[in-house]
């Protein structure tokens, strides 16, 4: 049962920790609310209160003004986007809960990465639909196993998922990686959907990217964007899908998303009516990030350096991998670093690496706590 979810053995070791009254180092936090200080509540309470009309008029896809506002986002980062490609939603997980009923039937099944997001399972499940992985592979840099892909296609497939940057490796599709991939989608008529929330996040000389599929027209895509991670808004709730692909088969999409859309009508007036100049607080708060993640990564590789724990290469996003000595069991690392070090990571398995011993944490955890966790992970391993 999908309800049926006790605490794993690491959750338990981390409520009692603090519940002895640990201080834990945390280094997992991904909330830009919290791990900003000068957060631009003020800003944001501005453009709230500029909303002077409330009237309800309800439109499936999200109001006209509110689709422009994220077409005109769009085209400063030299995307062109219509409004009419363009439906609102209330999250990106409520987006892939929308899709998944319109491309599938209970006990269908749709491809998705690993190593990724712990959530997908969830989702699928609640949608009464199944979800096969297929492998991204690392040799120094990650990458599609495409013929994974291809052996986990199925009768029973409806859609490939891809997340570009994909969290929490930090890899973006390659060109090459792009025209395999729809080339595969094309062959088996199956639908991409685009996980894109971290396209604003690359790191300098990141190399051959392809930051949207937004544009490319060889097969049906779905991109999905929101105002989360591209604008360091989790609280305001308003995401969006993209949809790419020949115009005859967008109609045809269209119309029949309409029908899901116009079920739950999900995404409140206020925010809508504000996006505009959400958005343009947004870039701010994106800038923030990004300079807050190239400082972290500098100081993780200044204090790692000679050090037994290898950070794995990745070319933008949130996160960033650990490869500890295999010394010790991933659990046993775990479980040293919250109790003896009293500093808090994610362990690997918690996003499917294929072997162990990993530890993920967040390029957004404030500088001098990050700094000071990585410090003692260093000491917590032999030279």
């Amino acid at each position: 049962m999908i309800w049926d979810h006790p605490p794993n053995s690491f959750h338990k070791l981390v409520e009692e920790q603090r519940q002895a009254g640990a201080l834990l180092l945390d280094l997992t936090s991904t909330n830009p609310t919290e791990v900003f200080d000068d957060y631009p509540h003020a800003e944001i309470r501005q453009a709230l209160a500029k909303v002077e009309d409330f009237t309800y008029r309800p439109d499936p896809f999200g109001s006209k003004q509110a689709r422009q506002a994220i077409a005109d986002w769009y085209a400063r980062r030299g995307i062109p986007v219509s409004p009419e490609q363009l439906a609102l939603t209330a999250s990106t997980s409520e987006a892939y809960a929308l899709l998944f009923k319109l491309l599938s039937n209970p006990g269908d099944e749709v491809l998705v990465p690993t190593p990724s997001y712990p959530l997908f399972e969830y989702l699928a499940r609640l949608e009464s639909i199944e979800i096969v992985p297929y492998r991204l592979r690392y040799d120094g840099s990650w990458f599609i196993d495409f013929a994974s892909l291809q052996a986990a296609i199925s009768q029973r497939t409806r859609a490939v998922v891809v997340v570009n940057p994909n969290n929490p490796t930090g890899s973006f599709l390659k060109d090459d990686e792009t025209a395999t991939l729809l080339d595969i989608a094309q062959e088996h008529n199956l639908p991409v959907i685009a996980d894109e929330v971290f396209m604003d996040y690359s790191f300098d000389g990141a190399g051959d990217r392809k930051r949207t599929l937004i544009g490319c027209g060889r097969a049906l895509s779905f991109s999905l964007g929101g105002l989360s991670k591209s604008a360091g808004m989790p609280q305001m709730k308003l995401a969006w899908i993209v949809v790419n692909g020949d115009a005859r088969i967008r109609a045809d999409v269209r119309s029949r998303l309409e029908l899901l859309l116009d079920t739950y009508l999900p995404v409140a007036t206020p925010v809508q009516n504000a996006l505009g100049d959400l958005l343009e607080i947004g870039d701010g708060i994106a800038r923030r990030i990004s300079r807050r993640m190239e400082r972290n990564r500098a100081a993780l590789d200044d204090i790692l350096r000679g050090s037994p724990i290898h950070t794995l290469h990745a070319a933008g996003g949130w996160s960033a991998i650990l490869q500890l000595p295999n010394l010790r069991t991933e659990d046993a690392w775990m479980a040293d670093f919250v109790t003896q070090q009293h500093v808090l990571v994610q362990p690997g398995y918690f996003f499917d690496m294929p072997s162990e011993p990993y530890a993920v944490v967040s390029l957004l955890t404030p500088e001098d706590v990050f700094a000071e966790g990585i410090e003692r992970l260093r000491k917590a391993i032999p030279a």
